[in-house]
């Protein structure tokens, strides 16, 4: 078989997409050697971040050329048996299409996207999923928004979770923190989040929360770090850490890549995740793998996620937010227990796993049973 991936996620710090993708090439690599697979990468050295087996061909930046031109006459001539993207297919696709749709938001709440954004990922998304095969998409929650928003056979959207790679992992905090101290200048201890600077991911609201929190304990000493990419909202979101009365307190570090992010992660005393609206929330078994309390919204996907591994609250209630920070942060004994919960419940989701029931949507869509994975068994010395 010839399975193809639109990979030009990888290297153009699109977080969650890139990820996911990155992920999942490299556990096909290892689950699938009777097959070949082709990535389409559109970024310099993209190719490093791939497994070699797997074959790159180059693609435009430009989505309009990427999609219109680029993608299409690759299919082709590689002639895979299938492509797989992500939101958004090429134009004219000469084969079967898989599409992941990681949540709807752009159909849910337009007002977290610019306008141009929002109606484009309207109507490409919906082109794509109508024209798909299957569509994948990472939770429950997710599979419901998909099913309501669009007229599809409920066969056809299939749950495949995301998962943690195995590069986020429990560090030794002190070790951790004096790398962070070190390299950007911060100072445990600290309140973490992750995730790029947009309306969506709540930021302002966790400023407000943890400005109350310090104003309810104001004998914490901690930090409020911010790790995530710049986007068109940053500037709404330093203006009102400027106009706060935590200003001294709150740091932004922009994209970071894993081995720092691993740092942070494993310095922090705890991890909020305040976000409004996600189709899974990937951040928070992140966080939980490298065994650190999470704090999260109790609304769309996260609960989901999280489960009893982490303390919920909602977003839209700053109090709310701002006491369950505070139950964390001056409870040694829940901490600890939120560390020993969320380290269990990352081990739960797995890319492997991931990566093979993609596979299994592959092979049923291509039509072709899947071969049975090969068994490695060890040789014995005869006596």
């Amino acid at each position: 078989m010839r399975f193809s991936v639109d990979a030009h996620a990888i290297g153009c710090h699109l977080t969650g997409n890139e990820v996911y993708i990155r992920n999942l090439l490299n556990e096909f690599a290892k689950l699938d050697r009777s097959s070949d697979f082709i990535a389409y990468v559109s970024k310099p050295g993209a190719h490093l971040q791939i497994p070699e087996s797997v074959q790159t061909r180059h693609v435009s930046q430009n989505p309009f050329r990427r999609l219109g031109l680029d993608l299409p006459m690759k299919l082709r001539r590689d002639r895979p048996d299938l492509l797989h993207v992500q939101y958004t297919g090429p134009l004219a696709c000469p084969v079967p299409l898989v599409v992941s749709v990681h949540d709807v938001s752009y159909l849910e709440h337009p007002q977290y996207f610019t306008r141009f954004r929002s109606t484009q990922l309207r109507f490409t998304a919906k082109r794509t999923v109508e024209a798909a095969a299957r569509v994948l998409t990472p939770s429950e929650f997710s599979r419901r928004a998909i099913l309501r928003h669009y007229k599809l056979d409920e066969r056809k959207v299939v749950v495949v979770p995301n998962a943690v790679s195995s590069s986020f992992r429990p560090v030794e905090r002190e070790s951790a923190a004096a790398m962070i101290e070190e390299k950007f200048g911060i100072r445990s201890p600290f309140v973490l989040t992750v995730g790029d600077l947009q309306p969506r991911k709540n930021h302002l609201g966790l400023l407000h929360a943890f400005e109350e929190m310090l104003r309810q304990h104001p004998h914490l000493p901690h930090r409020l770090v911010f790790v995530g990419k710049e986007t068109w909202y940053s500037k709404v979101l330093h203006r009102a850490v400027g106009r706060s009365s935590v200003a001294g307190r709150v740091d932004f570090t922009g994209f970071v890549e894993d081995p720092d992010l691993l740092n942070f992660y494993g310095a922090c005393d705890l991890f909020v995740f305040p976000s409004f609206y996600e189709g899974f929330g990937l951040p928070i078994l992140e966080a939980m793998a490298c065994s650190r309390a999470v704090a999260c919204s109790s609304s769309t996907a996260m609960p989901e996620v999280a489960n009893a591994a982490g303390i919920l609250f909602d977003p839209y209630s700053v109090p709310e937010m701002a006491r369950a920070l505070g139950d964390v942060l001056l409870d040694d004994e829940m901490r600890v227990r939120l560390e020993r919960l969320g380290t269990q419940r990352a081990a739960t989701f797995n890319w492997e796993r991931a990566a093979q029931r993609t596979l299994d949507v592959y092979y049923e869509v291509a039509g072709v049973t899947k071969p049975e994975p090969v068994l490695k068994v060890r040789a014995s010395s005869s006596s």
